[in-house]
Order: structure tokens, then sequence, then C-alpha cells
């Protein structure tokens, strides 16, 4: 009988200890899950700040892409996209003479059918002595990878791959973790599409050699929020469409281009001026508060207003306009005009809508008072 107790109670001990054992196992494996989830929230956060800490697509995506290699541990990252024409290789830490391969994967069998079927696919070696199947003169790089196609709303835009110098380094790995990194690489790409977008409509304005407003969203946004409250002030010749239309186009266009340069040779370097649209332009004084600027403006402005714009006589004699005797008649000879400006300003704070801001000031401007030309801070 005492025998029959001692085996029960071990029976009893074994078992507890199993029940023990994987009550802890389920314990580290949630805690494994929660430091997981952790660590993929540090790496978005990051990412984020990666966009928000560099300037151009190239550099966010280059980023983005150190932030993997080195949260991950990862080897050999190399995020590929399809532009329309071609695949670029936008971020890699392979050495170049290898990027002609890796922007090449898509003409690979294996890799064609992961595209076609929007699935990973994971390669490797059995041994030292063999490569990969798309290596062409490398051998000891790499001998494992897994590689993701990539997608932003169902559209194929090009592929993510992930290597690794020792065969079967992936065999093991959470694919689920991976997906992850995946959904946040497209992401970021997804978001960057739109600034690559912006950058590419930016242009010089003709007349004025001013950006376009689109400068404002890119590179202008960039310089803007180094600070956490700046000034944004639109203004608008308010009598442009009267000169054009008393004198002439080219006496208008003069009025465009004397004023942009007077403003130019008079603000800072570190201000961002540009021609919005028309006779609308923009300063942003960076870093500068409303109260700043009101005074600085009111100068401008009369400056601006009390100074005659008029076409030189080599000016007037390049014209060639046909006007009738009558409209002639009603013109002052000697070509001369005054411009009228109407300015409002408004605060703009860092990671707020810069759009917004831009969009309530030209609002005020369009539905003012055609005659009202004083400074207002909405």
């Amino acid at each position: 009988m005492i025998i029959v107790a001692v085996v029960v109670i071990l029976i009893c001990i074994v078992i507890g200890l199993i029940i023990y054992n994987v009550s802890i196992h389920k314990k580290i494996q949630k805690f494994k899950n929660m430091n997981q989830r952790i660590n993929n929230l540090t790496v978005v956060q990051d990412f984020m700040n990666a966009i928000g800490e560099t300037s151009t697509v190239e550099q966010k995506i280059v980023k983005i892409n150190d932030i993997l290699i080195e949260k991950y541990e990862i080897k050999y990252s190399t995020i590929v996209v399809y532009n329309g024409a071609e695949y670029e290789i936008k971020a890699s830490n392979v050495d170049k003479k290898h990027w002609n391969s890796l922007k090449a994967l898509q003409n690979i069998d294996m890799f064609r059918d992961s595209i076609e079927t929007a699935t990973p696919k994971y390669v490797t070696v059995n041994n030292e002595n063999e490569k990969l199947p798309y290596q062409q003169m490398e051998f000891g790089r790499a001998k494992s990878a897994i590689f993701f196609p990539l997608y932003i709303d169902n559209v194929y835009i090009g592929y993510w791959i992930l290597e690794s110098g020792t065969p079967h380094d992936f065999d093991n790995v959470d694919t689920t973790v991976l997906e992850v990194i995946k959904d946040n690489i497209v992401s970021v790409l997804k978001t960057v599409v739109h600034q690559k977008t912006l950058e590419s409509l930016v242009r010089k304005d003709f007349f004025t050699g001013l950006y376009s407003a689109e400068y404002l969203y890119g590179e202008g946004k960039k310089v803007i929020d180094q600070y956490t409250i700046s000034t944004i002030c639109m203004f608008k010749i308010i009598n442009l469409q009267e000169i054009n239309k008393r004198y002439c186009r080219e006496l208008g266009n003069k009025v465009i281009t004397q004023i942009a340069e007077y403003i130019r040779d008079n603000i800072s370097k570190q201000y961002i001026f540009v021609r919005y649209m028309g006779p609308k332009f923009v300063i942003a004084f960076s870093g500068v508060e409303a109260t700043g600027v009101a005074d600085f403006l009111n100068e401008i402005k009369e400056k601006i207003e009390i100074e005659p714009i008029t076409l030189t006589e080599q000016e007037k004699n390049e014209l060639i306009i046909e006007v009738k005797k009558s409209k002639k008649d009603k013109q002052n000879n000697d070509m001369t005009a005054k411009a009228k400006l109407n300015f409002v300003i408004s605060t703009y704070y860092k990671g707020t809508g810069l759009e917004e801001v831009l969009k309530k000031l030209e609002e005020y401007l369009d539905t003012t008072d055609a005659e009202e030309s004083d400074i207002t801070n909405i």
C-alpha cells in the first residue's frame, strides 16, 4: 500500500509539473508575443519619425530600410519599386555590383509566380557550394532569401527581398512578423508616393523665378516644420486684372516680376516665398510669430504701392499689340501703373494641415471687398 501511495504521489507530482511547465510555456509565449507587438509598434513609430525627419522620398525609403536592418537584425534587405517604366532599387545594403541581379528578380520564374499569386517565396541552398537561382556573379554572399511582392490597393508596385549568408537561415522564422513588416513598408511607400507626386509637380514660375505652390508641401514644409510656430502670409495684387485691361498684359507681367523681385531681395533666405497662383503669392515666415510680421509687411506694402512701375521705351517698342485708336486714347501713354496689394496672415503650428491654412487665406482674399487692402490676421 505504501508503494502504491508513493507511486500515486509521484504521478500527481509529475502531472503537476507538466501542468506547471505548460502554464509557464504559455506565459513565456504570451510574453514573447507581447514583446514582439511592442517591438513592431516601436518600429512603426520609427517609420513615422523617418518620414518626418528626412526630406526626399528616396531618403525616407533608405531610412526605413536601415531601421529594418537594425531592429530585426536582417543581414541584407533590398526594396525594389516599379516606377511605371523600369524597376529601381530604392534601398539596399547590398554592394551595388549586385544591384542588376536584384532589380531583375521579376524575370525569375519562381519569383514571377510569387508576384502573380501575391504570396512570399522562400529559397535556400543545402550547402555552401551551391548558389541561389537568381545569383549570377556571386556565390558566397547569400545562401537563403525570402521574397515579398508589394501591392498598394491590389496594384503591384515592386518587391522586398531579405537575404542571409547562411543556408536555411529562415527555416524557423516567424513569417507573421515579416508580413507585418511588409505591410509597414507598403504603408510608408503609400505615404511617400503622394510626396513624390508633389515633388514632380513643383515648377519654377517663368516670370518670377519663384517655385510654384506645390513646393510648400514638400521641401518648403520640411523647412517650415523645423519650428513649432510659423506665420503664413498670402498676398494678392488686387488691381492686376485692371492693369492688364487698361494698359497691357506686358505691363501686368512687369508688375508681377518687380514685386516678386523686391520682396525676394528684402526677406530672409530662411523664409519660403512662392508664386501661389496668378496674382497670389505666399510667404512662409518660418519660426516667426504673427506679431513679428505685421510691421514688416506694412513697410513692404507701403514701399511697393508708392513705387510706379512703367515700361521702358525699348519695352514699348518691342510690344506687338494691336488695339483700336479709341482704346489707345484711354491708355496712359507712358505705360505707368501702381500696384495695390491685399495681405492676410495666419499662424501655422507644426504638425497641423498647412493646406487648410492656405485654403483659409485664399478664401479670405477671394471673398473680401475689392477695395480692401489692409493687412489682416485671421
